[in-house]
């Protein structure tokens, strides 16, 4: 009993010791603003920093990380939950060496936890954490109730927009949203597709003041990717942007977007808070 003690003590230890990934949901208020796009090149961009990075394709019923890498995975989270997968099984090392997991149909059944298999993606999900840097969850456009959930329990967000009144008006929305449940997530703001600099820092600066104004939320500018034809070129060749064309000028904006949320350069004072993953899915899924 002694030695079992001594192990289970050992063990724990080492599980404390552990750096945990950073769980990170982007999303959008609408969609068409090149979110899934963003996600994938953001993931390559990570690695070409020596960063374990998995993209977790969560579009239900629409994920398009294949389509845009132009491989079919074998296996997607169905395969998890009802062929008995485990998580590594279902990973595929995609281009730029990140790991993806695929999203698959009837991803609904994923938000439908009970107690076994919530206990048995816990346990999984677990070492997941301690083998990745950053886990990234591409969601869906929009919020839905079962999508809220997976927001509520990742460490960070990054919203995308656009400089379209529109695209700005539904991510205000989707922040205000998440926000009147759960108000300490950290929120990244990426716009995307703009034509100048001056365009780009403009709509992160009015979405930033509507959220300070209305919502009393601080939030970080992450940076801006321009309106680059390298990516439709790169999307038909279905490539990644970043490994078609590395000094494309949005590659370039990718990779500058990378280095500074690696290294925490954001000018502002922001405390990220300890990853508490799996104890948020404890409480957002289970109630408990």
């Amino acid at each position: 009993m002694k030695d079992q003690a001594e192990s289970l003590r050992r063990r724990l230890e080492a599980r404390q010791n552990q750096t945990m990934a950073r769980t990170i949901a982007i999303l959008s208020g609408k969609g068409g603003v090149g979110k899934s796009n963003f996600s994938l090149n953001f993931s390559i961009a990570l690695s070409k920093r020596e960063k374990r990075v998995l993209l977790f394709d969560m579009d239900i019923g629409m994920g398009n990380i294949d389509i845009l890498i132009g491989e079919h995975s074998p296996f997607s989270i169905i395969d998890f939950f009802e062929n008995g997968r485990s998580l590594e099984e279902i990973i595929t090392i995609g281009p730029g060496n990140i790991s993806i997991i695929t999203g698959g149909t009837g991803l609904m059944k994923l938000f439908s936890f009970d107690e076994v298999k919530y206990t048995r993606f816990n346990e999984a999900f677990c070492s997941l954490l301690a083998n990745y840097d950053y886990i990234l969850f591409d969601m869906g456009a929009g919020i839905t109730h079962d999508s809220m959930k997976f927001l509520l329990c990742v460490d960070e967000l990054f919203l995308i927009t656009t400089p379209e009144p529109t695209s700005i008006t539904d991510a205000y929305s989707a922040m205000k949203y998440i926000h009147s449940i759960k108000k300490e997530i950290p929120c990244f703001l990426v716009c995307n597709r703009v034509f100048s600099s001056k365009e780009g820092k403009e709509t992160i600066s009015r979405l930033q003041n509507a959220f300070m104004k209305f919502l009393d939320l601080d939030s970080v500018a992450l940076g801006y990717v321009p309106d680059d034809r390298t990516v439709s070129r790169a999307v038909s060749k279905q490539v990644p942007f970043l490994l078609f064309d590395s000094k494309a000028e949005v590659s370039q904006a990718i990779m500058y977007i990378a280095t500074r949320y690696a290294n925490h350069s954001f000018g502002e004072d922001l405390a990220l808070p300890k990853s508490n993953f799996l104890q948020n899915m404890k409480r957002y899924f289970l109630g408990k």
